[in-house]
């Protein structure tokens, strides 16, 4: 008889607060893929999780979703905070995050960019991955190349590795190195982000109200 894997409990911060430099300043979260805008995408993505925090500028509040599955979202309420100082990074924007949920939270947390658009395919490789091995994390690696934001981690473990040390940006590597952490090979490309005008093409990703099919 095979033995059942253990239900992996999270909760989700997904990171919204970049500048996007590289596209001239556009809001990642406001883009459209498939006719759904990437923070729709990523909320979809956390939908199993107990609680939602986005990490993100203040006018992504009325971009939030209500918890309704009549609308085609149901997940969580997602919460709202920002980084500090703003434009800190995704060690910052991860610690933010985590401040704002309960600290009797679920015992893992999913961590998203917000500019993953097929990040909702790699969730249950992520779960499968904790569930196997007594580890802090673990991430896709795409290429040789690790995405961390698209990571699922042991709460304790990251408010250890982040207690005492300068968030402002720091990189997510140093942030990493310090767990126990599996790495998931995504040969599909569903770590795949945006952070280019080609990467953007590539993955059909367009400015709401542009384009040929309505937007969500």
């Amino acid at each position: 008889m095979t033995a059942r894997m253990p239900e992996i409990v999270y909760d989700a911060v997904v990171l919204a607060g970049g500048r996007a430099s590289r596209l001239d300043g556009t809001s990642k979260a406001g883009l459209v893929v498939e006719g759904a805008r990437l923070l729709d995408r990523a909320l979809a993505a956390s939908a199993r999780a107990r609680r939602v925090v986005v990490v993100g500028p203040p006018e992504l509040a009325g971009a939030l979703p209500v918890s309704d599955p009549a609308s085609g979202y149901a997940g969580p309420a997602p919460g709202l905070t920002r980084e500090d100082p703003p434009f800190g990074g995704p060690v910052a924007g991860l610690a933010a995050g985590l401040r704002a949920l309960p600290d009797s939270g679920a015992p893992w947390v999913l961590l998203l960019a917000v500019d993953v658009p097929r990040a909702a395919r790699a969730i249950a490789l992520l779960e499968d991955a904790v569930s196997r091995a007594p580890v802090d994390g673990a991430y896709l690696v795409r290429d040789g190349r690790a995405q961390w934001l698209v990571g699922l981690y042991r709460r304790a473990a990251l408010d250890a590795a982040l207690d005492g040390i300068e968030t402002d940006g720091a990189p997510m590597k140093h942030l990493v190195g310090a767990l126990r952490c599996v790495e998931v090979p995504d040969r599909a490309g569903w770590s795949d982000d945006i952070d280019t005008p080609a990467d953007a093409a590539r993955l059909g990703a367009r400015v709401a109200g542009r384009g040929a099919d309505r937007d969500r």
